[in-house]
């Protein structure tokens, strides 16, 4: 069997991680804190465990279907009634690292347009940081509403995920006029206000207008790896560490996945899995709208 540079490479992270975290519970358990660890994880009722069981369907998503990372980590946290704010807060954090591994795989792989990311990149950052100021605010004062907001966009994302699976492949068109600038602000506030949405927005809207799909996603992943770094400083900056049993559950689920999620990309049925998380991802959404408003 051959194994392409990118799942070597997240082999590599996944057996580095593998070695660190082996060395961190030897140390702990040779100091006596290793009781001590079990009980912090345990608390918010075992949230920690269930952010790891999440981790691992968001990256098998991500890694098979190219997106839905942050659509189903956000849907999926709001249903268990986090804050918006912490939310998008936890996803950022996570995706710093999970998305840096991305990125450094369509570089090497040079899957990625330098002048591209530029574009979409430069404008992200401002719509990320105005995102997660304005998440921040609304989100602590006005959290019922923000709730509602996000879960209506959630619920939004699962149609269209759901339409996926319904669609016939499009035969190829002329490359349409896309306005990157506008895409890269508007993608990046939403993805940095919502908790996710950049895959089906920005990506999405590249393919759809004939942008060659390796160089599309490849350098859309590198430009969401700059933004979502940037929305989580912003985070860091205005609300401080929350919630870290979160965020090192999503990371801990995402980085034991990652090295497998391309291999089950061949094998799993992708509309299959469009239906599947489409209609999770609605369910979800309208049950947390229903309790936002009832």
């Amino acid at each position: 069997m051959v194994i392409s540079r990118k799942v070597q490479f997240r082999l590599n992270v996944f057996f580095v991680t593998i070695a660190l975290l082996s060395v961190v519970a030897f140390t702990m358990y040779e100091l006596g804190y290793l009781d001590d660890l079990f009980t912090v994880l345990a608390k918010d009722n075992y949230i920690f465990y269930w952010m790891m069981l999440v981790g691992v369907l968001a990256e098998i998503v991500a890694g098979s279907m190219g997106m839905g990372y942050g659509v189903i980590c956000t849907t999926t946290l709001l249903f268990l009634g986090i804050p918006p704010h912490a939310v998008s807060a936890s996803i950022h954090s996570a995706e710093s690292f999970t998305t840096a591994a991305g990125s450094i795989s369509h570089i090497r792989l040079k899957n990625v347009s330098k002048s591209l990311v530029k574009r979409l990149a430069i404008p992200a950052v401002f719509g990320a940081v105005i995102g997660a100021v304005s998440l921040t605010y609304l989100g602590e004062y006005y959290s019922k509403i923000t709730k509602t907001i996000i879960s209506f966009y959630t619920l939004y994302l699962g149609i269209q995920i759901l339409s996926n699976a319904f669609k016939n492949k499009q035969d190829k068109k002329l490359k349409r006029k896309t306005n990157l600038t506008r895409l890269g602000v508007i993608g990046g506030f939403i993805d940095s206000f919502a908790g996710g949405g950049w895959g089906p927005l920005v990506t999405g809207t590249l393919i759809k207008n004939s942008f060659t799909p390796r160089f599309a996603v490849g350098s859309s992943t590198v430009a969401k790896f700059i933004l979502t770094l940037t929305a989580a400083i912003t985070f860091i900056f205005t609300l401080g560490i929350q919630h870290w049993n979160i965020i090192l559950g999503l990371l801990i689920g995402g980085i034991f996945t990652a090295p497998f999620s391309a291999m089950l990309t061949a094998k799993l049925p992708v509309k299959s899995m469009f239906l599947v998380i489409g209609t999770l991802v609605i369910v979800m959404s309208s049950i947390t709208i229903y309790k936002s408003v009832f």
